[in-house]
C-alpha cells in the first residue's frame, strides 16, 4: 500500500499485520536468546573458577589447621612418609618463585622483542617461517620438552659446570623459559598488531626514528596485551609439572641453581597417587598455594596497569 509519500511505507509497514513488529520482535527475541546465552556461558566460567576455589579451600584448610600455618608455609622439610612426617613447604615456594623469576627474566624480553621484531620490522617471508615455527613449539607436549632437557641440557650442565649431577634448578629455569616462549610471542604479536597504524604515522610525522615510535607508541599503547602475555607465561612456568620433574631431579632441598629441587607442582604431582590421610590434605594445601600465587599476581598486574593508567 503506498501512500504516494515518500519514506512512509516503512512507518505503516511496521502497523501492518505481518509487517515490521513481527520483525522487530523475531530481531528482539533472537537478541534476548544470544544474550542470555552469552549470560549462561559467563555463570559457567565463573562458577567453575568459584566451584574450584570452594573445593580447594575445604580440601587445604584442614592440614593447614593441623600442621600450623608457620610450620606449613616456612618449615624446611617435607618427609611426608617418615615415622614422625615433616610438612614444611617453604623449599617447594622459594623454588617455584625462584624458577618462575629466572624463566620470566630469560623469556620475557626475548618474547617480547621478537614480537616487536615480528610486528614491525620482519620481511613478511621472514614472519611466515618464525610464526609457524613458534607455533609448532607452542604444541610440542611438556614430555617433549622435558626429554630434550633430560638428554641435551641435563648432561651440558653437569659438564660445563663439573657437578655430579646436572639435573637443577638451572635447567629448570631453561626448559621454562623455551616453553613460556610462545604464549609470550603470539599475545604479543597480536597485541601489537591491534595498534592502529595512524599512531605510528603521526609519530613519524613529528620526527621520531622507527625504532622510538616502536618503543615510545606501539608498545605504551599495547601494554594490556603485553601484559596478558606476561600473565600467561607466569601462569605456564608456575603450574608445568611434567618437564620439570624430569630436569630438575624432584628432591625437597632447599633452592640452589645447581641443585636438585622439587618445584610446588611436582611435589604435588609425584606424591598424589601413593597419598593418603594428612598427606593428601597436604598436597591439597599445596594447591592451594599455587592457586593463591596466580591470584596474587594477576591481582598485582592489573594495579600497577591502573596505576600507569592512572598517571
Amino acid at each position: 500500500m503506498n501512500s504516494g509519500v515518500p519514506g512512509t511505507n516503512s512507518g505503516f509497514a511496521a502497523f501492518l499485520p505481518g509487517g515490521g513488529c513481527k520483525m522487530k520482535s523475531k530481531k528482539r527475541l533472537f537478541e534476548n536468546i544470544i544474550h542470555g546465552i552469552f549470560l549462561i556461558l559467563g555463570l559457567i566460567t565463573v562458577g567453575s573458577v568459584l566451584l574450584i576455589t570452594v573445593y580447594l579451600i575445604v580440601s587445604g584448610i584442614p592440614a593447614i589447621k593441623e600442621i600450623g600455618l608457620w610450620d606449613f608455609l616456612f618449615g624446611k622439610e617435607w618427609k611426608s612418609t617418615a615415622a614422625e612426617p615433616k610438612f614444611g613447604i617453604l623449599p617447594f615456594i622459594l623454588t617455584s618463585v625462584y624458577g618462575t623469576g629466572g624463566a620470566i627474566l630469560i623469556g620475557v624480553p626475548i618474547g617480547f622483542l621478537t614480537a616487536v621484531f615480528l610486528a614491525k620490522i620482519a620481511p613478511p617471508r621472514l614472519k611466515t617461517v618464525v610464526e609457524s615455527a613458534v607455533s609448532l613449539l607452542a604444541g610440542i607436549p611438556s614430555v617433549v620438552y622435558g626429554l630434550v632437557g633430560m638428554i641435551v641440557l641435563v648432561p651440558a650442565i653437569r659438564k660445563m659446570f663439573d657437578i655430579p649431577d646436572g639435573a637443577s634448578l638451572l635447567a629448570a629455569i631453561i626448559v621454562l623459559a623455551i616453553m613460556i616462549l610462545p604464549s609470550i610471542i603470539k599475545v604479543s604479536l597480536n597485541a601489537l598488531e591491534a595498534v592502529p597504524k595512524e599512531y605510528e604515522d603521526a609519530s613519524l610525522a613529528l620526527g621520531a626514528t622507527p625504532t622510538e615510535t616502536y618503543f615510545r607508541v606501539s608498545v605504551p599503547a599495547a601494554k594490556s596485551g603485553i601484559a596478558a602475555a606476561v600473565v600467561l607465561g607466569v601462569g605456564r612456568a608456575i603450574g608445568e609439572a611434567m618437564a620439570v620433574m624430569m630436569v630438575a631431579g624432584n628432591v625437597a632441598n632447599m633452592p640452589k641453581l645447581l641443585g636438585s629441587v622439587r618445584f610446588l607442582t611436582t611435589a604435588v604431582a609425584s606424591e598424589m597417587s601413593y597419598s593418603s590421610g594428612l598427606q593428601r590434605q597436604a598436597l591439597f594445601s599445596i594447591a592451594l598455594v599455587l592457586f593463591l600465587f596466580i591470584m596474587l599476581i594477576n591481582a598485582a598486574l592489573n594495579f600497577f596497569l591502573k596505576g600507569r593508567g592512572e598517571k
